[in-house]
């Protein structure tokens, strides 16, 4: 009786959730409680709903993201740090008709991959960037970045960020939205369920923009925590998140269909 009870409750229509196979039964390396993982489900849940999975080539450049190829079951290439956005253009241009993303973070595409990131935006690239923003420099040590907070601490700035001396953060999703290539650029996050739904409802919106060859680019940030090297536990690094980033990196749609919202 209790074996034909838990086949029933496995059968297909009683599914309430079930992992897509575009995720790789590798078990994750990310620190536990570390947004990329969710980032990288819907990602690939969206690639799966959209029967994609052959036309799809994503770009991992160096950080956090660098491991993305061993988790996602999709044809990957690496780039060396930065240049993500610069090898998506080539292969973009050599295969017009596929379904180009990037995955990275931010001290990958906001510092060392700056240029690459404003030139591509500013071209239009055809593609979309989705962009992975914890504030600091996750894989090497937690120093700061250019998206770290004013105060914010980190390990090459233990007393806080100083904006008289370090600069001030930089908020590069609101900078390519200015630009005239850019299509769909929105903030978003995956904290929570709902705005877990609404960050997915984003890539799909930008996916949708690419196949339909609109021009321009996509960019969707993510704003992520980073326990391990905030120093928190993940709950507190969410809270931590809610309450300090998001009143300096606003969610919401920034700009759709080429027009900016805000």
């Amino acid at each position: 009786m209790r074996d034909e009870l838990a086949k029933e409750i496995v059968r297909e229509k009683n599914l309430v959730y079930k992992k897509t196979g575009l995720m790789r039964d590798k078990v994750l390396s990310y620190c536990p409680g570390c947004g990329h993982g969710t980032a990288h489900r819907i990602t690939m849940e969206v690639v799966d709903e959209m029967g994609i999975q052959e036309d799809t080539i994503g770009v991992a450049p160096v950080g956090c993201s660098v491991l993305a190829y061993e988790f996602m079951n999709i044809d990957m290439q690496q780039a060396a740090h930065g240049r993500a956005p610069a090898l998506a253009t080539g292969i973009k241009r050599t295969w017009p008709d596929k379904a180009i993303f990037t995955y990275q973070g931010d001290g990958d595409l906001a510092a060392i991959g700056t240029a690459e990131t404003i030139h591509a935006c500013n071209r239009g690239e055809n593609f979309l960037i989705i962009f992975i923003n914890n504030g600091i420099y996750g894989m090497t040590g937690g120093q700061m970045a250019p998206t770290t907070l004013p105060g914010m601490k980190s390990s090459t700035s233990p007393y806080g960020r100083d904006v008289l001396t370090m600069g001030n953060p930089l908020k590069i999703t609101e900078l390519v939205a200015e630009l005239p290539g850019t299509h769909y650029v929105t903030r978003q996050a995956v904290h929570s369920p709902a705005a877990v739904r609404k960050a997915k409802k984003a890539i799909r919106k930008a996916f949708d923009y690419q196949m339909a060859n609109k021009t321009g680019t996509c960019l969707v940030e993510i704003v992520s925590n980073c326990n391990s090297g905030w120093k928190m536990t993940p709950v507190q690094s969410n809270q931590w998140m809610v309450e300090n980033m998001f009143p300096f990196y606003p969610m919401g749609d920034i700009k759709v269909d080429g027009k900016l919202l805000k």
